[in-house]
Protein backbone atom coordinates (compact mmCIF):
# COMPACT_ATOMS: atom_id res chain seq x y z
CA UNK A 1 0.00 0.00 0.00
CA UNK A 2 2.67 3.02 1.27
CA UNK A 3 5.81 0.85 -1.01
CA UNK A 4 8.78 3.43 -0.69
CA UNK A 5 10.45 4.18 -3.72
CA UNK A 6 14.67 4.60 -3.37
CA UNK A 7 15.99 7.79 -4.37
CA UNK A 8 18.01 7.55 -7.80
CA UNK A 9 21.33 8.49 -7.66
CA UNK A 10 20.66 12.47 -9.06
CA UNK A 11 19.07 12.86 -5.72
CA UNK A 12 22.04 12.33 -3.77
CA UNK A 13 23.66 15.46 -5.63
CA UNK A 14 23.89 18.23 -3.14
CA UNK A 15 23.30 15.55 0.19
CA UNK A 16 26.50 15.18 2.23
CA UNK A 17 27.30 12.50 4.60
CA UNK A 18 29.04 13.23 7.70
CA UNK A 19 30.92 10.98 10.42
CA UNK A 20 31.49 13.11 13.73
CA UNK A 21 34.46 14.01 15.99
CA UNK A 22 35.14 11.08 18.38
CA UNK A 23 33.62 8.44 15.96
CA UNK A 24 35.96 6.04 14.93
CA UNK A 25 35.99 3.23 11.58
CA UNK A 26 37.81 0.61 10.79
CA UNK A 27 37.08 -0.63 7.32
CA UNK A 28 36.39 0.51 4.01
CA UNK A 29 33.80 3.63 3.09
CA UNK A 30 32.23 3.48 -0.55
CA UNK A 31 30.09 6.24 -1.61
CA UNK A 32 28.29 8.19 -4.52
CA UNK A 33 27.17 11.07 -2.34
CA UNK A 34 29.80 14.06 -0.88
CA UNK A 35 31.14 13.34 2.51
CA UNK A 36 32.87 14.73 5.62
CA UNK A 37 34.93 13.36 7.89
CA UNK A 38 35.34 14.59 11.48
CA UNK A 39 36.37 11.06 13.09
CA UNK A 40 38.84 8.70 12.23
CA UNK A 41 39.43 6.78 9.55
CA UNK A 42 41.42 3.37 9.48
CA UNK A 43 40.59 1.70 5.95
CA UNK A 44 40.12 2.99 3.02
CA UNK A 45 37.77 5.46 1.25
CA UNK A 46 36.01 5.57 -2.66
CA UNK A 47 33.57 8.26 -3.76
CA UNK A 48 32.12 10.00 -7.17
CA UNK A 49 31.95 12.73 -5.32
CA UNK A 50 34.12 15.03 -2.36
CA UNK A 51 35.72 14.18 0.50
CA UNK A 52 36.60 16.88 2.99
CA UNK A 53 38.56 15.88 5.99
CA UNK A 54 37.67 18.32 8.81
CA UNK A 55 40.70 19.77 11.30
CA UNK A 56 40.09 16.71 13.70
CA UNK A 57 39.58 14.09 10.85
CA UNK A 58 42.01 11.78 9.86
CA UNK A 59 42.55 8.99 7.32
CA UNK A 60 45.14 6.21 7.63
CA UNK A 61 44.73 4.57 4.22
CA UNK A 62 43.81 5.01 0.51
CA UNK A 63 41.27 7.61 -0.93
CA UNK A 64 40.16 7.78 -4.28
CA UNK A 65 37.44 10.98 -4.91
CA UNK A 66 36.79 13.47 -7.74
CA UNK A 67 38.11 16.70 -5.47
CA UNK A 68 39.15 16.79 -2.09
CA UNK A 69 40.09 19.31 1.16
CA UNK A 70 42.12 18.70 3.74
CA UNK A 71 42.39 20.05 7.22
CA UNK A 72 43.30 17.11 9.16
CA UNK A 73 45.55 13.95 8.88
CA UNK A 74 45.95 11.76 5.99
CA UNK A 75 48.46 9.32 5.92
CA UNK A 76 48.32 7.00 2.71
CA UNK A 77 47.31 7.43 -0.83
CA UNK A 78 45.29 9.66 -2.22
CA UNK A 79 43.96 10.03 -5.55
CA UNK A 80 41.93 12.83 -7.25
CA UNK A 81 40.17 13.27 -10.50
CA UNK A 82 39.92 17.15 -10.06
CA UNK A 83 41.39 18.98 -7.30
CA UNK A 84 42.91 18.30 -3.87
CA UNK A 85 42.77 21.67 -1.56
CA UNK A 86 45.25 21.06 1.32
CA UNK A 87 44.45 23.29 4.23
CA UNK A 88 47.36 25.26 6.28
CA UNK A 89 46.47 23.15 8.97
CA UNK A 90 47.07 19.55 7.04
CA UNK A 91 49.42 16.60 7.78
CA UNK A 92 49.74 14.85 4.39
CA UNK A 93 52.08 11.61 4.71
CA UNK A 94 52.16 8.96 1.67
CA UNK A 95 51.36 9.18 -2.21
CA UNK A 96 49.42 11.99 -3.82
CA UNK A 97 47.88 11.47 -7.97
CA UNK A 98 45.68 14.79 -8.62
CA UNK A 99 44.80 17.19 -11.75
CA UNK A 100 45.22 20.50 -9.65
CA UNK A 101 46.62 20.79 -6.42
CA UNK A 102 46.52 23.64 -4.10
CA UNK A 103 48.43 23.73 -0.79
CA UNK A 104 48.39 26.65 1.84
CA UNK A 105 51.22 28.10 4.03
CA UNK A 106 51.75 26.31 6.73
CA UNK A 107 50.21 23.03 5.42
CA UNK A 108 52.77 19.42 6.24
CA UNK A 109 53.10 17.94 2.80
CA UNK A 110 55.36 15.38 3.00
CA UNK A 111 54.49 13.33 -0.32
CA UNK A 112 55.26 12.47 -3.62
CA UNK A 113 53.40 14.09 -5.88
CA UNK A 114 52.10 13.27 -9.43
CA UNK A 115 49.74 15.24 -11.83
CA UNK A 116 47.39 13.37 -14.26
CA UNK A 117 46.69 15.30 -17.39
CA UNK A 118 42.56 15.63 -18.49
CA UNK A 119 42.50 12.75 -20.10
CA UNK A 120 44.06 10.45 -17.39
CA UNK A 121 41.26 12.40 -15.97
CA UNK A 122 38.44 11.25 -17.85
CA UNK A 123 40.02 7.21 -17.77
CA UNK A 124 40.34 7.77 -13.86
CA UNK A 125 36.52 8.83 -13.36
CA UNK A 126 35.42 5.50 -15.26
CA UNK A 127 37.63 3.26 -13.32
CA UNK A 128 36.74 4.47 -9.95
CA UNK A 129 32.89 4.19 -9.90
CA UNK A 130 32.12 2.16 -7.16
CA UNK A 131 30.58 -1.16 -7.66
Amino acid sequence: MFEKKQKPYTDLLGKTNRIVEGTIIKGDIISQADFRLDGELNGNFTTTGKIVIGPAGSVTGDIKCKNADIEGSFNGKIEVAEMLNVKSKAHIIGEVVTAKLSVEPGAEFTATCSMITTEQTSKHNEQQQPG
